[in-house]
């Protein structure tokens, strides 16, 4: 069954907005709300700066909501050692009572990097770092005891206690890169993440997917796929929303009518998407939301 999800934002939005829209979206009948993981906005210039912090904010939606799936789409290793991020995802665990996912990605934006005097390492480096970040996070959140030797990350006889709620907590690999990013999505990950591709593109990359499973020897459908798409139900919504980036986003944006939107995300799901999340920015469009919920009769 495909799940339908809300990826929220951080960036200008206060806390007790988000808090409201996390019950509103959980009434509406949807199944997952994520967080994301920066301290900057999305824009990537070096004023935009109003953006809550995701670990944070994690704990607080696990607090907010009842029945959902709470995600992060994604945590970067940059910045996050996997091991304490193993220790702050468990304790997200247990106040939601057995509901968290852990996403982990490379990182991608410099600004925030260059901001806070944190190194922002070539791209071989930082997938290096997620190659070897998702293996300490495997090991802590899915066994009682885990060594590992790396170059980036090491540990000896670590231990995660109290557990976990959940007996394997999955973890996800954001990002579409062919090369390095599905090859580990494919070694390591349950779920795997892209945002704002098209369906044919969609499909494609999965495909890529696939055959890093082969390589592995991992059967593909142990791995959930999910899409972050956009919701504009208009082009003046869509301006709004995503701005100067409006164009580069558009083949990944639901838009037009109810049967449009309706087909659009049959399309992802006849490409392999287990999962669709619609990717807001604020100010949420909450009737936005209801509108397409009550499309898929989720409520």
């Amino acid at each position: 069954m495909t799940v339908f999800g809300v990826h929220t934002g951080l960036q200008h939005i206060s806390s007790d907005d988000l808090r409201s829209s996390w019950h509103r979206i959980e009434a509406l009948g949807y199944g997952w709300i994520s967080i994301w993981d920066h301290f900057y906005g999305a824009t990537g210039k070096p004023d935009d700066a109003e953006c809550l912090e995701a670990v944070a904010m994690h704990a607080a939606l696990a607090c907010e909501t009842s029945r959902v799936r709470i995600g992060s789409l994604v945590y970067s290793v940059g910045y996050r050692h996997p091991a304490v991020l193993a220790k702050a995802v468990t304790t997200i665990d247990h106040l939601s009572g057995g509901r968290a996912d852990m996403g982990i990605g490379s990182g991608w934006a410099q600004v925030e990097y260059n901001a806070y005097g944190i190194p922002f390492p070539e791209t071989k480096v930082r997938m290096d770092q997620l190659e070897e970040g998702i293996q300490v996070l495997r090991g802590l959140l899915h066994n009682d005891v885990t060594s590992f030797e790396g170059n980036h990350f090491t540990l000896r006889e670590a231990r995660n206690e109290p557990r976990p709620v959940q007996a394997k907590m999955p973890i996800w690999v954001g990002g579409g890169g062919e090369k390095r990013t599905l090859k580990i999505a494919a070694k390591y990950a349950d779920g795997w993440n892209v945002p704002f591709v098209s369906p044919d593109e969609f499909a494609r990359k999965r495909g890529v997917l696939a055959d890093h499973c082969a390589t592995v020897g991992r059967d593909p459908s142990e791995i959930r796929c999910a899409i972050n798409v956009g919701l504009a139900w208009t082009e003046d919504s869509l301006q709004s929303q995503f701005g100067h980036l409006a164009n580069a986003v558009r083949n990944g944006c639901l838009t037009g009518t109810d049967d449009q939107v309706l087909d659009r995300i049959g399309q992802y799901i006849d490409a392999g998407a287990d999962q669709v999340n619609i990717a807001l920015r604020a100010p949420f469009d909450l009737d936005a939301l209801e509108r397409l919920s009550v499309a898929l009769k989720l409520a």
